[in-house]
């Protein structure tokens, strides 16, 4: 159920008042940019991220059918932007997605962080250490971990194959586990 504040300033921005529309921005906006610093590290592009979310979230104001809640319409049209600027920034060749097959990953010995480290990081440590991951691979971690995507909408939404998808999170967590691991052994010779 939404509250009647919140269903005034959707109809609000319906109307295209500008003050339903800033009303709206400042109840989201740093909801919706933790949102994209999941997908896009660089801050200055999170912004730029946000912006064009927010252009999206007005101009189809009509498609909010007040099916669900309005914050997860917008979580999915910033996710969606997300993945655009993405999917631009991997055509101007800024990204890199490695095309290997998943069987050669799964290969690879991985040493998983036991129980007992897990209560010693912190959520900014897990958000550092996802922003140490290559644009790609924190994509795909956020889409399959966050967002509940299986790999064949992943692949979809990303323009890459299923194995692809697969490979980037099988390294995605393989990269996590040994940053997070690389934090802890900083702390405990602290």
């Amino acid at each position: 159920m939404q509250n009647k504040e919140l269903l005034v300033h959707i109809e609000g921005c319906r109307l295209s008042r500008e003050k339903s529309r800033s009303w709206i921005f400042n109840r989201y906006y740093r909801l919706m940019f933790g949102v994209c610093l999941r997908y896009v590290s660089d801050k200055d592009a999170v912004q730029d991220v946000v912006q064009e979310g927010f252009l999206k979230i007005f101009s189809n104001i009509d498609g909010y059918t007040f099916k669900g809640s309005f914050e997860g319409w917008m979580r999915r049209i910033m996710v969606n932007t997300a993945i655009d600027a993405i999917r631009s920034r991997k055509a101007a060749g800024l990204v890199l997605g490695l095309e290997e097959s998943f069987e050669e990953i799964a290969d690879e010995v991985v040493f998983p962080i036991e129980e007992e480290d897990v209560e010693t990081f912190t959520v900014n440590d897990v958000m550092d250490a996802m922003a140490d991951l290559s644009p790609m691979y924190r994509t795909v971690f956020n889409l399959y971990v966050f967002d509940n995507m299986g790999h064949k909408e992943i692949s979809d939404h990303l323009g890459i194959s299923v194995g692809t998808s697969k490979s980037n999170l099988a390294k995605a967590r393989k990269n996590l586990r040994k940053i997070l691991l690389n934090i802890k052994n900083k702390t405990d010779h602290v």
